[in-house]
């Protein structure tokens, strides 16, 4: 693992934040509802991976483009994985913004606003074999994954 300034931590970031800074202007209806009922240990997973994603995937230099070799198609399905995210909330954003649509798979990946961002971030952590980002992700995705299909039972239900 190499201290340093990662640039695609940050661009993933970027990806990662602006469409939720444009959600926060566009919940889905009764939103407020469900997250009054959000289990506080997914919650504490869900802050505590926050935190260490966001910080650790910036300051490794693992995650940047060393060279084009066979392993950098980890990279490559890690960023497409992100531009998926990308595209599902443009279809969110486009929507009647409901709960369902809110907890919509896309191409078969369930709570694809949840998991989408985490399989991504697991991959780049293998991708720059860092094991403390692979740990950061994985409580991240207990926490944000666990609070989404929450969210989806109680909507379907």
């Amino acid at each position: 693992m190499n201290l340093g300034f990662s640039y695609v931590g940050l661009i993933y970031l970027i990806m990662l934040f602006t469409p939720n800074i444009i959600w926060s202007r566009n919940l889905p209806q009764d939103y407020e509802k469900y997250a009054a009922g959000e289990n506080k240990v997914l919650l504490g997973f869900e802050r505590i991976g926050e935190v260490l994603v966001s910080g650790l995937c910036l300051i490794f230099s693992d995650f940047n483009i060393r060279s084009i070799r066979p392993w950098s198609a980890v990279l490559l399905i890690s960023f497409l994985l992100m531009v998926l995210y990308e595209i599902y909330w443009v279809r969110y954003f486009r929507s009647e913004k409901t709960m369902k649509d809110m907890y919509s798979s896309i191409l078969g990946i369930p709570v694809a606003g949840a998991t989408l961002p985490v399989l991504a971030f697991i991959l780049l952590s293998v991708y720059g074999g860092n094991l403390p980002m692979l740990i950061g992700s994985v409580i991240l995705g207990i926490g944000h994954i666990g609070i989404h299909l929450q969210h989806k039972k109680e909507a379907e239900g």
